[in-house]
């Protein structure tokens, strides 16, 4: 029994259904319905204060009307009463009036004798002796107090009515008026969300729609490129120049993209200054072309608020059918064409492959499995000694970055590191190795510690405190550290490398370019940035003893580096051969696999305390000698 009660009040058992609600009324519905409600409303409403001032102007005179009845009606009971009174007397004496008036109530009476007096505004009543002939008249003023009143009140009343529709109409005009703004405040906001305010190109979602409708009506013999492009370097130009320069910028790039318009290809904005072109064609090659084209126009040099600039772009293309047949597909594929484009530097067009995607996929995995491991703690430093150009002494050690991966295994820097450039994990790693280096050191009083940083890093206007934090938690002397750079740094944006530099030498550290020789070497960069020593790359040793080209290039270096006082050290040293050649060419140290490889602080522990050993027992046999 009271489980059926119960069932008979749910709602879901149907006793109750649900009524949908109407859906609410827009803003623009409202305003319509209001600018189509007023003007009948309004007419109504003075209709009805007419009939209203007609309907209280006709009671009006109903009562008085009815008053004036009354009033006669007294005036025949009061004369009847003065006639009893002075018997018959039928001569009205101004006595008899003034009692007459105390009778009936009606004020300011007048008797007069004769034929019947003209009205003038005043209420006349005869006046009868017993035969019923007319004795007299009696006289007094008409007043219709009522419909007086009414009178008074019925233009104001019209005022009103009127007053009422001009402010119906008025509001019912301004209401349509509001109508058409907000049709066009509409419009303006349909357009804006359809176009990059900044060039008036359609922005990411309208050029998406459009490469939708493109594959959508595509013939089966055209292709479809989804090109995507961006002005390479603009970040860095921006925040040289302000916000407002890099908008015109931006607007004169997108002028020379559109300009003269390409047959068959639509140009929309995907950012601030990252561009997508839709191209459908005949032919797969119209891509390319379109491509190189473009990058042809971004090349050219602009002038902006009388500043010369020259950029660059990378670009990345995919194809339909080939690369696929949605525009999620293509667009994907774009984008990851584009983004093997900017690996590999500047000005590069590159078309999908479908190896992009196992590369995506493995970016991925690199991504979180290095997060995990930063979190862990699982991320470890091996160290390389770094010795004097005889071989026989340590003087220092690199820091070198490992990562044991429990399912993968060893996972080498130049996989995971370029990975944590691109997904913003670089300053936690570099704060792990920075920290991890100096700590470390301190286990080696005798020996400088070498760090390498990543351009990103290098770019961090935040390194400088890092680094001085950490050499005043850690207790270092400056001097013991050096600090490797690239030479892809110096490229992007010279000055602004060269602050960096000399605000971290300023702490003390010293500067290494690293790799020199191997990427854009320049003589300009070593004259005017604060470099205190020059690393050869080991691609310059391997050939050693087989190829004169490159003993003379490594004199050259060392020769460059004597002039400009810097230290020279070369990596990559495996043989004895090798060492020697590079101490007649002068070089000041040396690193590689013939001295030691990369180990844990602990085998270098070890190491060092070998050496020592080594060194006792050799003193200890020239001792002997001697004696």
């Amino acid at each position: 029994m009271g489980s059926g009660s119960e069932g008979k009040y749910q709602d879901k058992a149907g006793y109750f259904p649900t009524v949908p609600l109407p859906p609410p009324l827009s803003l623009p519905g409202a305003l319509l319905l209001a600018s189509r409600l007023i003007p009948p409303l309004s007419l109504g409403l003075l209709a009805a204060l007419i009939v209203g001032a007609l309907v209280f102007y006709g009671y009006a005179r109903q009562a008085d009307d009815r008053i004036g009845a009354e009033q006669r009606i007294a005036l025949r009971t009061g004369v009847e009463k003065l006639t009893l009174l002075h018997g018959g007397d039928s001569d009205v004496k101004p006595v008899s009036l003034r009692l007459l008036e105390e009778l009936s109530g009606v004020k300011n009476l007048k008797w007069e004798a004769g034929p019947e007096p003209q009205q003038n505004g005043r209420d006349i009543q005869p006046i009868l002796d017993g035969n019923g002939r007319i004795l007299g008249w009696l006289s007094w003023n008409a007043g219709r107090p009522m419909t007086q009143a009414a009178g008074l009140f019925m233009p104001l009343w019209i005022a009103i009515s009127f007053g009422l529709l001009g402010l119906g109409a008025l509001s019912s005009w301004y209401i349509r008026r509001l109508l058409g703004e907000l049709a066009e405040s509409e419009a303006g906001a349909r357009k804006l969300s359809r176009e990059d305010p900044l060039t008036g190109l359609p922005n990411a979602g309208s050029i998406l729609e459009v490469l939708e409708q493109t594959l959508a009506t595509r013939e089966p013999d055209e292709f479809v490129t989804c090109c995507y492009l961006d002005l390479t370097g603009f970040r860095q130009l921006s925040d040289s120049f302000g916000r407002l320069w890099a908008n015109d910028l931006v607007r004169a790039s997108a002028a020379r993209l559109i300009d003269p318009p390409w047959p068959g290809a639509t140009l929309g904005v995907l950012g601030r200054h990252r561009f997508i072109f839709v191209l459908r064609a005949k032919s797969r090659d119209a891509g390319l072309l379109l491509a190189q084209e473009m990058a042809k126009r971004i090349s050219v040099p602009l002038t902006i608020q009388g500043q010369s600039v020259q950029l660059d772009t990378n670009i990345g293309n995919s194809y339909a059918p080939r690369d696929g047949l949605t525009s999620d597909e293509l667009f994907r594929h774009a984008t990851l064409a584009w983004r093997a484009a900017k690996r590999a530097g500047r000005g590069n067009i590159v078309a999908f492959e479908s190896s992009m995607d196992a590369d995506l996929y493995e970016r991925r995995f690199i991504e979180r499995e290095l997060k995990q491991a930063l979190d862990d703690d699982a991320l470890e430093l091996h160290y390389q000694p770094i010795v004097t150009a005889e071989g026989s002494r340590i003087i220092g050690v690199e820091a070198l970055l490992r990562w044991t991966h429990p399912v993968r295994g060893n996972i080498p820097p130049m996989t995971f590191v370029p990975v944590a450039e691109q997904t913003g994990m670089m300053a936690r790693l570099g704060e792990f190795v920075l920290y991890r280096a100096l700590n470390d050191a301190k286990r080696w009083p005798d020996l400088f510690v070498a760090i390498n940083l990543s351009p990103i890093q290098v770019k961090d206007r935040a390194l400088f405190i890092l680094v001085s934090s950490m050499l005043a938690e850690t207790g270092i002397e400056p001097s013991r550290v050096v600090l490797e750079i690239t030479e892809s740094v110096l490229i992007d944006d010279p000055e602004e490398t060269r602050k960096r530099l000399e605000e971290l030498r300023g702490l003390g550290v010293r500067i290494a370019l690293d790799d020199f020789g191997s990427g854009y070497s320049s003589l300009k960069y070593l004259q005017h940035l604060p470099f205190d020593k020059l690393k050869i790359d080991s691609g310059f040793v391997a050939p050693l003893g087989r190829s004169a080209n490159s003993g003379v290039i490594i004199q050259a270096i060392v020769a460059l580096g004597r002039a400009l006082d810097l230290s020279v050290l070369v990596e990559g040293v495996e043989t004895e051969e090798q060492r020697v050649l590079l101490r007649l060419a002068g070089c000041d140290e040396m690193q590689g696999f013939l001295f030691a490889k990369p180990a844990p602080r602990e085998a270098i522990d070890q190491l060092l305390l070998d050496a020592k050993l080594q060194a006792a027992r050799s003193a200890q046999a020239a001792a002997v000698r001697a004696s």
